[in-house]
């Protein structure tokens, strides 16, 4: 157990700022210091424990304000959560293969073995830093207002349903987008960030686990909104550390490469926003195969 994981607690109507929170904080200081000042090699080792900070912070500002977070409603899924991070980035870093849109710099001076164990700890804290920072976004008043005060709070959104027509038109879709991208890479390279989703949602659909499409059903695009609130927040911390780190990744596509922020071209923070809707689905398919259909571990604002 973290220390502290259980400590923020009402008292006299306040809540407490969590132990594992300050040492996220502390983390977040110590590493991100080390990553920017020191020469040499050192990013390959201080990625993990400054993303490690970086969640269990956000974490602990989730739990300071909702009494309630994805580490302290389960440390064994939270721990999960960095467990199924890896090889769900792995499937992205294959497809990158074929289109070469990032390269790794310094990525030469590691052996095969030193290359796979580095990149794969840094890889573990993607979906937590996703998740939990969409969850924070999904705690605040903008989507956990009253509806009694504010009428369209929810409900009035466009209305997507799980029906057969919707769902075999994302599968076929998803489908011939990731066809495309194998085959004109040059051209279709943002579907990497997309396809997957359109292939994996209607395998939830069809299996029983959670989808977003029981909200947008609703017409309650609040869950969507806040991972791509979440996912713009985690992709600005992402790219900022990494621009004085070493090693580094860079950017390489055959269009679209202007204006940047850091190493990424202004356009590519949009291939965020479906990223963040293909982590939560390959997510709720793998809980789904462990008998966790209906999980609602990740607490978005509909939940």
């Amino acid at each position: 157990m973290l220390p502290g994981a259980d400590v923020a607690t009402k008292s006299k109507g306040r809540l407490y700022f969590p132990v594992h929170g300050w040492l996220g904080l502390i983390l977040v200081a110590v590493f991100w210091i080390l990553n920017w000042a020191l020469p040499g090699m050192r990013t390959h080792w201080g990625f993990f424990p400054l993303w490690l900070g970086y969640c269990l912070a956000i974490d602990g500002v989730v739990f300071a304000r909702t009494a309630t977070s994805l580490l302290t409603r389960s440390q064994w899924k939270y721990v999960g959560l960095f467990l199924l991070s890896a090889p769900v980035w792995w499937l992205f870093e294959g497809l990158n293969l074929r289109t070469q849109n990032w390269i790794y710099i310094g990525a030469e001076q590691f052996s095969s073995l030193e290359y796979v164990f580095w990149t794969t700890l840094s890889f573990t804290t993607v979906m937590p830093a996703v998740f939990g920072t969409a969850e924070l976004v999904g705690s605040t008043f903008i989507f956990r207002h009253n509806p009694k005060q504010i009428p369209n709070a929810r409900g009035h959104g466009l209305v997507i349903r799980p029906d057969k027509p919707v769902t075999m038109g994302f599968f076929t879709l998803g489908w011939i987008m990731l066809i495309l991208l194998m085959v004109w890479p040059q051209v279709f390279f943002p579907f990497v960030w997309i396809s997957v989703f359109f292939i994996i949602e209607p395998v939830n659909i069809w299996l029983g686990n959670k989808s977003l499409t029981e909200s947008t059903s609703q017409g309650d695009w609040r869950p969507i909104f806040a991972l791509w609130l979440g996912v713009l927040m985690t992709a600005f911390f992402w790219e900022m550390w990494n621009y004085y780190s070493y090693p580094k990744w860079t950017y390489q596509v055959a269009w679209g490469d202007a204006f940047h922020l850091f190493e990424m071209p202004l356009l590519g923070y949009g291939g965020y926003l479906p990223f963040a809707l293909e982590l939560f689905a390959l997510y709720h398919l793998f809980v789904g195969w462990f008998g966790g259909q209906k999980s609602r571990y990740i607490v978005l604002p509909s939940n």
